[in-house]
């Protein structure tokens, strides 16, 4: 800031008011003579209130836990927030399928004890999720074992089903080859530890100790929720005793475990959300179309295809595209933090000032999350020009990552990962201040 020579008299008076906003100054355009282009853009954002930055939910869509219900208000929050997930529907029926197809191909040996019966375990992340939900309501589907309840197909757990009379399930059929198989939910339970948190692996490894020794010789398939409780299983039983287990994420080592047993999982495409998750967050920084460099090719010629993803505007909510990965095609899938060639090209600084987003992880135990997609995220931030500050929550209460969100102005946009999804006015609340 130019200043104009003043007496001595004058400069002492305004000394001490001139250092009073030097804090302000230091926001604002002090020093603008010397900056670029670029970097005048990134100060204009720092400028907005909080309430005003872009915002970004992903991984858990902001909605009522009990009907599945979305929370409009929190996904309509202000003009540049958005969803990013993937299509929950779509790779539920898709994990259904791919584990009656596995039952159908291998039906001369699927059935262990030969009784006829084809029965299976089920492991359940969270009942409030709409995603778990969705995935419960898949493999049920196809299998022909779920029974509808408001409409939709009953996604609760049932305990221990040995004898086929439980009321939230009943018993499907599969024919092959001119003989009738029953299809029979054994088990199912939320893996919730004692502390609160859900799709937990340690408690999915100890469900399937308890169940193989209380009717082990009757499980012939076990099917998860996601691959983090699925490998927990099948390292602790399925891989020995050669049951195969199906789960969803496509994991590394899930999909290398395809070799040694292991039935199948989902790719969700976690390259494809990650970039996402951040890229609608550079355009609304760079004040651009949201759809620049996802359905319409940037100036680097990053751009998804219609094949990798859909977005729904009613929703504000982008979701990718599944895959099932079987013996068939896992070594497509070896690396699972690979970024997704076609939108791998580094954006120019010069036109894409670097700006600050503060991004958490709602579990940082959470094997899909702290293994999968951070590291992409974090392979994506470079390309995109964008300092994140990465914080893992304890996967219990949302006060464990909100409370280290005490100075949000010093960010320009936020992503966001609830532990449970009706909570986002509690973030809401924070940036509103």
């Amino acid at each position: 800031m130019k200043r104009k020579v003043l007496s001595l008299t004058m400069a002492m008076m305004l000394g001490l008011s001139l250092a009073a906003c030097g804090s302000s100054d230091s926001s604002g355009d002090s020093d603008s003579s010397a900056k670029t282009e670029g970097s005048e853009s990134a100060d204009s954002s720092s400028e907005k209130a909080n309430k005003d930055k872009p915002l970004v939910w992903f991984n858990r869509q902001p909605s009522n836990s009990s009907t599945g219900e979305l929370d409009m208000t929190a996904l309509n929050f202000n003009g540049d927030t958005y969803y990013v997930g993937f299509d929950a529907n779509q790779g539920a029926e898709l994990q259904g399928t791919m584990v009656k197809e596995y039952i159908e191909k291998n039906i001369d040996s699927i059935d262990r004890n030969g009784d006829g019966v084809i029965g299976y375990v089920l492991a359940i992340g969270d009942i409030g999720h709409n995603d778990s939900i969705a995935r419960t309501r898949g493999v049920r589907k196809a299998l022909g074992t779920g029974i509808e309840k408001d409409g939709e197909i009953n996604s609760e757990p049932i305990g221990t089903n040995t004898d086929g009379s439980a009321k939230a399930v009943q018993d499907g059929s599969i024919e092959v080859g001119g003989k009738k198989y029953v299809v029979r939910e054994l088990a199912a339970q939320e893996m919730k530890n004692s502390a609160g948190a859900t799709w937990d692996a340690a408690t999915a490894g100890n469900a399937i100790g308890t169940w193989s020794s209380s009717f082990g010789d009757d499980i012939d398939i076990i099917a998860s929720n996601n691959d983090g409780m699925g490998m927990s299983m099948f390292n602790a039983w399925s891989k020995d005793n050669k049951v195969p287990t199906f789960g969803y994420d496509a994991n590394s080592d899930a999909v290398a475990a395809i070799a040694e047993g292991y039935g199948g999982t989902i790719s969700q495409h976690a390259d494809v959300q990650a970039y996402l998750t951040l890229r609608v967050l550079r355009n609304a920084l760079d004040g651009v179309d949201v759809d620049t460099g996802i359905g319409t090719a940037d100036e680097a010629g990053n751009v998804l295809g219609e094949d990798v993803f859909v977005y729904k505007e009613d929703e504000r909510s982008y979701y990718a595209l599944n895959v099932a990965v079987t013996a068939d095609n896992y070594q497509d899938f070896t690396d699972s933090t690979k970024v997704y060639e076609p939108v791998s090209t580094q954006l120019s600084g010069d036109s894409h000032a670097t700006k600050k987003v503060w991004l958490n992880i709602y579990n940082a135990s959470d094997n899909f999350l702290s293994s999968t997609y951070q590291p992409l995220l974090q392979s994506y931030d470079d390309i995109l020009n964008l300092e994140v500050d990465y914080i893992g929550g304890d996967g219990q209460t949302e006060s464990n990552i909100t409370n280290r969100l005490g100075n949000p102005g010093q960010y320009d946009a936020f992503a966001i990962n609830m532990v449970k999804t009706d909570n986002a006015a509690s973030y809401t609340a924070l940036l509103s201040q």
